[in-house]
């Protein structure tokens, strides 16, 4: 369901006594639904050729959406629902292994990226860093632009795009150029139980260095610069937030009811099988 806001009408009391059972009826059901804030749509998409977690995080004084987290095999898409002033991140988890109690942490993360304390439903819980962060800030006058970005700040685990609906190529951010776990150097990747490089971690997480976090004495864009971790990052994902102060910005604005995200995009400027 795209964005909407309903509007109570005024009408003259009908006369008959159907009549006015009637528009007793409607009057319940339209004052209930007009008390409804503003409602926008995230169609989440996997285009990976394995499943996907996605996962939701809002910002403070946020409601959780589609409980914090979900299961999306591969070629399938889930339609959730966000309140028109929403804002927070969608991530995507990999390699989850739950268990039937999914309700209680014991310190072993079930997801080999993204992870959020275990749990398949987040519940409003951020995830493990290092993960492709999806940023959205929605506006409720949808005449005004919502704001949006994909972020490798924290590190980079799949390539992900965003797109209007209907598309439009202005509000576009496409997926990688390149397979950024390929191009991971070795002191910031993250391995799997097979030794594949599940993860690439931003150079900040790695090295909580203040010069790479954009910090203190670099916590300005004139003294926090570029470094050879970030124009890996930026050569192989041009269109994402590589560290803090990218530049220019990779931020995206657009007004919009809809918006797809999808992992693994194939024909947006990234490849849907070799991740």
């Amino acid at each position: 369901m795209p964005c909407f806001q309903l509007v109570s009408m005024k009408m003259k009391m009908p006369k008959s006594f159907a009549a006015s059972v009637l528009f007793i009826i409607w009057h319940l059901i339209s004052s209930g639904s007009s008390s409804r804030a503003q409602a926008c749509t995230f169609y989440i998409s996997n285009k990976c050729p394995f499943p996907i977690w996605p996962a939701t995080a809002s910002n403070t004084g946020q409601p959780v959406i589609a409980n914090g987290g979900f299961y999306l095999p591969p070629a399938q898409t889930k339609t959730i629902q966000a309140p028109g002033s929403w804002s927070g991140r969608i991530w995507a988890r990999t390699g989850c292994n739950f268990n039937s109690d999914d309700t209680k942490f014991d310190g072993v993360p079930a997801c080999e990226t993204g992870d959020c304390q275990g749990q398949l439903e987040c519940n409003g819980k951020i995830g493990l860093p290092p993960a492709t962060l999806v940023e959205i800030s929605l506006q409720a006058d949808k005449s005004k632009p919502s704001f949006y970005d994909v972020s490798l700040v924290d590190g980079y685990n799949l390539p992900v795009s965003v797109s209007t609906k209907p598309a439009s190529k202005k509000c576009l951010i496409g997926g990688c150029q390149k397979n950024l776990k390929n191009a991971c150097p070795e002191e910031l990747q993250i391995l799997n139980s097979k030794g594949e490089v599940a993860a690439c971690k931003s150079a900040c997480l790695a090295f909580d260095d203040d010069k790479f976090c954009c910090r203190n004495e670099f916590g300005s864009p004139e003294t926090c610069k570029p470094s050879v971790y970030s124009k890996i990052f930026k050569d192989a994902c041009p269109s994402y937030f590589s560290y803090a102060f990218d530049t220019p910005t990779p931020l995206v604005n657009c007004p919009s009811d809809a918006y797809v995200i999808t992992f693994c995009p194939s024909k947006w400027g990234g490849e849907n099988t070799d991740m």
